[in-house]
């Protein structure tokens, strides 16, 4: 991979849109698909098409810092997933602003960067591909006609739940996720309502803005913890329970421009030489904040997510 030199000045002299189609990028993205999942080209193809889409219906997303849309663009082949929307997406492109210095006045320094943000169904593919589980049924969400019990016996989780039709109330009380193991075991993951409050409440407070009309703070959380006649979207809750599944787990190999949903306010673990780019940049380590939105510094409220079949994936990152 040496011989694929493409240093940071070049790329800074790139228009955004030209960055995934420039010819050493493309080599490198290729060579690096290849040698780790295969059909190189073809995924090229697929994901720079998808990419610099996303790019072009979101000016803001162009205005972050041209080598994190390199890094960022990288690690789609480095993690092996896909940009494809819908329901089930499996990553998604989100920008983020990171404090890179303090200007003579005391005021903060910001750059915005581009970050590859795995969501609960890409995180369940890479650990399936680790060999970290076998298999994980589909989410199942548990309503206040039904019956159901969770147990812990000595570290052994056991569930009951007993589905009872018609739905009349569209409570939704718990969600679980039954995940079969390599040597066979079963292990569960349950979310119960109080979970989903308290992250609605994390969601709230990391999406607040400031109203200069009332002079104080207003907190908001992502619409799809109310959007079901004031409770949470299903789906939404489905992705979340995914999402929350392996946060025990170990971790999985990531880029260094990729984060999980499941862990926005962690270090991940860095890989430095699949880029081969000449010099030495600026990782885009976490600052302090591990969840500035993308946009004015002074209003960290205005967050950048990318929409997948009309459902906004959220980006509340604390729990």
């Amino acid at each position: 991979m040496s011989n694929i030199i493409l240093t940071v000045e070049e790329i800074n002299k790139l228009q955004p849109l030209d960055i995934v189609t420039h010819p050493t990028v493309r080599q490198r993205f290729i060579q690096i698909y290849d040698t780790l999942w295969g059909s190189g080209e073809a995924a090229y193809e697929r994901e720079s098409n998808y990419f610099n889409r996303i790019l072009a219906d979101n000016a803001k997303l162009q205005k972050v810092a041209h080598f994190s849309i390199f890094t960022a663009f990288i690690d789609l082949a480095v993690n092996g997933l896909t940009l494809e929307p819908g329901t089930r997406a499996q990553c998604y492109l989100m920008g983020r602003n990171y404090c890179v210095g303090v200007a003579q006045d005391g005021n903060k320094l910001y750059e915005g960067r581009l970050i590859l943000t795995v969501s609960g169904y890409g995180e369940l593919v890479m650990r399936i591909r680790s060999g970290q589980i076998r298999h994980a049924d589909n989410p199942v969400l548990v309503y206040e006609e039904d019956n159901f019990s969770f147990g812990d016996n000595d570290g052994r989780k056991t569930v009951n739940y007993t589905c009872n039709f018609p739905h009349k109330s569209n409570h939704i009380v718990a969600c679980y996720l039954k995940i079969t193991r390599p040597d066979g075991s079963i292990d569960y993951s349950v979310m119960f309502e109080e979970d989903w409050e308290r992250l609605s409440d994390f969601s709230a407070r990391n999406n607040r803005r400031w109203d200069n009309n009332t002079r104080q703070w207003l907190q908001q959380p992502n619409e799809l913890y109310v959007s079901n006649d004031g409770r949470i979207d299903a789906g939404f809750l489905a992705a979340k329970c995914i999402k929350h599944a392996f946060k025990t787990y170990p971790n999985v190999r990531l880029g260094k421009a990729t984060i999980m949903e499941s862990d926005l306010d962690e270090h991940q673990q860095e890989i430095n030489d699949f880029y081969g780019v000449g010099g030495e940049a600026e990782k885009p380590a976490m600052p302090q904040d591990p969840n500035p939105a993308f946009g004015n510094p002074e209003d960290l409220s205005a967050g950048v997510t990318v929409e997948a079949d009309n459902k906004t994936i959220d980006d509340d990152g604390t729990f």
